[in-house]
């Protein structure tokens, strides 16, 4: 029993030490001209609020904590940053059309009013990241007003998402 637990454990050992030779892809490209805060007003609070809580996962810059070297951690996190890029992401924001954008700045409304972002599991870690209720209410006024705004400035036709 002994011998087959410690053959468990050297080959354990040499996994994580082989994994490690497979890195996860970093993806970081800065600030780009479809960048959120490019195509529509974004208030240097809100710019803020949304670099703390939302972009490591919503963005193209992403900052990695130093366990984002170490796999399989790494490819969790990359996961779940390719799995939030998917769901929105504000580096990209102005190639989405109209109808796009308003949809998932009422998508922002809902999760930020039904505590869904950021992740708790995120939060946990990034203590900073987590939302008080009047940064909520700054996000969900600017989000309202944004929509606002598109309601004004386009045709009430290109906000409406068309079923596939």
């Amino acid at each position: 029993m002994k011998k087959i637990l410690k053959t468990s454990g050297i080959v354990l050992l040499i996994a994580l030490v082989l994994v490690q030779f497979y890195p996860r892809p970093i993806k970081n490209i800065g600030l780009a001209s479809n960048d959120i805060s490019v195509s529509h007003a974004v208030p240097q609070q809100v710019k803020e609020l949304l670099q703390t809580s939302c972009n490591d996962c919503h963005s193209n810059t992403t900052k990695y904590p130093w366990y984002a070297n170490i796999q399989p951690i790494a490819w969790w996190l990359n996961e779940h940053v390719v799995d939030g890029k998917k769901e929105i992401n504000f580096s990209e924001f102005g190639n989405y059309n109209l109808a796009r954008q308003f949809h998932k700045l009422e998508e922002v409304t809902e999760v930020i009013e039904e505590n869904e972002m950021p992740l708790q599991s995120y939060s946990l870690i990034h203590t900073n990241a987590k939302l008080t209720e009047a940064e909520k209410e700054i996000l969900l006024s600017w989000a309202a007003n944004l929509r606002q705004t598109m309601k004004n400035n386009y045709p009430a036709d290109s906000l409406i998402r068309k079923k596939k």
